[in-house]
């Protein structure tokens, strides 16, 4: 009898258990079982074949519709093209050579249907251009004693597959396990599984991995993605509840101090929003247990003046606040608007000496000493900086409260290490993001915080304008994208001109999300031109429809001290215009810049685009962003652009970014270098199945903490954590 935590070694034949092992990183009969089928095709319907993109390993249902044996080019002998055609009619080519043209031949007969496997290309002429497979592999369906192809009922599983290993194999396998597969204790209790109407895990197994028709695939698929959901839930849950017992230092709020005195200066109000998520920071901060609290909020929705404040209450109560910044030119521009709104607040005195003090990694050494120093000594209530802040010879006094940026672009490692500097106890945490969550991602993803969003402006935002310009279809739009941005600082504005790289050479990327803008095939599978740079666009313009205008250049690999010396030139109006990579994407506050044209802006994500987008419009100026591709209508990564110029909340572009990207990046799989544990929940798709989870993993939790009557339970969150996701779950 096999069992869930067997090694595929022992349960299958060494040849498949290393196959599954080297393309996949199964292990466990567990893991395959966990392999579940990407799609399932009926035997009497073929796949369409629109959906194909070049270089993708793929598997293809169609009929074999005809053979041609054709001469080899400049060489003896003959290839055999086939061709397959799906249910409309749509064409893909297989192509063989040497030995295994003549076996294919011999199996391949116009009229068998069955599933094709292999990397998919296009060939022939740019105006016609045909897809083929080479030398894929292949199953057909089976056929009776009389000859004619059995049409079941039965779904076929296809699952995801890569180089060497075909979805039958996989199939094969499966079975293999299936009919070795002994008991199965439930995770889910049954009063539970009663509850929902759920089935058992050994029939949702079998279920959707040997299926007797579409309804048995759904009804095994609500079971697993309600043990996906459950678990994790459980999980964070259980986070929460230990995180209440870690001890922190309380730092409740004076009515005398430097928060009280900040607020009394403060040049304008505070938004109900700000005020409220103020009162909910203040009351985590006066509590003996460490705050963990995710602020989230639109671009430009005060969330500095949120931290601030929470710094504030902290140096009152006689500890240090740091702020972690993802980037020299954010911690720099942080630095100077706090020590702009302290105003003679950060002056020596009032926090016993220099009040805040940044810290980064390119500071020279006497600046660094001094840094580092007011740190340790206490002398900084507050300190910004970069990952400078991470190394082991940064230490505090006190340190009570850790303010992360932009939470997004730090590792758990970095985060971990700056809390373990807190000495006795653990501080309090603040994380923000500029990039909106949906409730059910923030319940699941943040399922261990406390959540807080600012969905409110403060007054003086003003609206932006976002238009796509079709650079290819329509260069002219292209030129007059250049006379907007003369237009404006004719007005005495200033914009902003967004690249993906800085220039040509290796490592001259700029800061694109992952997965974010492919630079291979084209909108017509022919091969993209490289991303634009920093350097070639700023000549051109230079030399060009901006040869009368003052252009600056920034980007990542500048030096510090040139970094800060640009912004502040562009802050102070010596610059009309601009051009970056995205290292002005978060943080940079320039009140006058009004105009920001981002080029290729199909190679970057739809957060980064609405936090850019951000940019402009903060001083009570219209706002304008043009996003600048090659991409026609009718094309995916136009359609993305569509929707981000079509609407200016956060949210709902979340909800766009999250539908096109996978659930383990949302997860933090890059960051735990392993896969997701959700295989088949989608986060967008199945909120009420996460809210129902949630529900029952509270309920389950408040009656048993340990899980001491939940064995099964316990075993899967053991497998979850094991899966080394513990340093993940457990440092976020």
């Amino acid at each position: 009898m096999s069992r869930f935590d067997e090694p595929l070694t022992k349960a299958l034949d060494p040849k498949t258990a290393k196959l599954l092992h080297s393309v996949l990183g199964l292990e466990t009969v567990g893991d395959l079982l966990r392999h579940y089928p990407r799609r399932y095709a009926e035997r009497g319907e073929l796949t369409a074949l629109d959906a194909l993109e070049v270089d993708e390993h793929v598997t293809v249902v169609g009929e074999v519709s005809r053979l041609m044996r054709k001469p080899m080019r400049n060489r003896g002998g003959t290839w055999l093209e086939v061709e397959v055609v799906d249910a409309d009619r749509n064409k893909i080519y297989l192509s063989f050579f040497g030995k295994g043209s003549h076996v294919a031949e011999s199996r391949l007969k116009p009229g068998r249907r069955g599933m094709f496997a292999g990397k998919v290309g296009l060939f022939g002429s740019r105006t016609h251009p045909r897809w083929q497979l080479t030398h894929p592999e292949f199953e057909l369906f089976e056929e009776n004693e009389a000859g004619a192809e059995e049409f079941s009922a039965a779904p076929v599983p296809i699952y995801p597959a890569g180089k060497d290993l075909t979805p039958w194999v996989i199939r094969r396998a499966i079975g293999v396990v299936l009919d070795t597969l002994g008991p199965l204790a439930d995770p889910l209790p049954a009063a539970l599984r009663a509850r929902h109407k759920l089935r058992d895990l050994d029939e949702a197994l079998e279920a959707i991995h040997r299926p007797k028709d579409f309804g048995d695939v759904q009804r095994a698929r609500d079971r697993l993605k309600f043990d996906e959901a459950f678990v994790l839930q459980s999980v964070l849950l259980q986070r929460r509840q230990a995180a209440t017992a870690w001890p922190a230092k309380a730092r409740p709020r004076r009515d005398d101090g430097l928060l009280s005195e900040f607020d009394a200066r403060l040049p304008f109000a505070l938004t109900e929003g700000q005020a409220a998520v103020g009162e909910e920071i203040a009351a985590d901060l006066a509590r003996e247990h460490p705050m963990h609290r995710l602020l989230q909020g639109e671009v430009g929705a005060g969330k500095t003046v949120v931290a601030l404040r929470a710094m504030l209450q902290v140096v009152d109560a006689g500890g240090q606040a740091v702020l972690l910044a993802p980037t020299e030119v954010l911690a720099q521009q942080h630095h100077r608007s706090i020590t702009a709104m302290l105003g003679d607040l950060a002056q020596g005195g009032m926090f016993g000496g220099t009040a805040v003090t940044l810290l980064t990694g390119s500071m020279g050494a006497a600046a660094r000493r001094a840094a580092l120093l007011d740190a340790a000594s206490g002398t900084a209530g507050v300190v910004v900086g970069t990952h400078a802040l991470l190394q082991e010879h940064v230490q505090f006094a006190d340190l009570g409260l850790v303010v992360v940026d932009e939470q997004h672009r730090f590792g758990v490692e970095q985060r971990d290490a700056l809390r373990e500097k807190a000495g006795g106890g653990r501080p309090h945490v603040l994380v923000m993001t500029a990039t909106p969550i949906p409730r059910t991602v923030a319940m699941t993803v943040f399922g261990d915080l406390e959540v807080s969003t600012l969905s409110q402006l403060p007054s003086g935002r003003a609206p932006i304008t976002t238009h796509v310009v079709p650079a290819a279809d329509k260069p002219h739009y292209l030129e007059r994208t250049w006379e907007r941005v003369r237009e404006e600082v004719a007005l005495g504005r200033q914009a902003y001109i967004v690249c993906p790289r800085i220039g040509d050479l290796e490592g001259d990327e700029g800061d694109l999300e992952p997965g974010a803008g492919r630079s291979g095939e084209g909108a017509s599978g022919e091969e993209r031109r490289p991303p634009l740079a920093v350097f070639d666009v700023a000549q051109l313009l230079s030399e060009g429809p901006f040869h009368d205008l003052r252009l600056g250049i920034l980007h990542g690999k500048l030096p510090p001290e040139e970094k800060d010396a640009v912004m502040r030139a562009f802050s102070r109006g010596e610059l009309d215009v601009l051009v970056a990579t995205t290292v002005i994407e978060v943080g940079v506050d320039v009140p006058n810049s009004s105009v920001m044209i981002i080029m290729d802006a199909d190679r970057f994500g739809v957060s980064q685009l609405h936090q850019l987008r951000g940019r402009v419009g903060r001083g009570g100026l219209p706002g304008l962003c043009l996003l600048v591709s090659d991409f026609p209508e009718g094309t995916p990564a136009r359609a993305r652009l569509d929707a981000v110029a079509a609407t200016l909340d956060g949210f709902e572009l979340s909800r766009v970014d999250l539908e096109q990207r996978r659930e383990g990046d949302v997860l933090g799989a890059a960051q735990s270098g392993r896969r997701s544990s959700l295989k088949l929940l989608q986060l967008l798709r199945d909120e009420d199945v996460i809210e129902a989870a949630r529900e029952e993993a509270a309920r389950l939790l408040a009656d048993d903490p340990e899980l001491a009557g939940h064995e099964a339970l316990r075993a899967e969150i053991d497998r979850l954590l094991a899966d080394q996701r513990a340093e993940y779950l457990e440092k976020t």
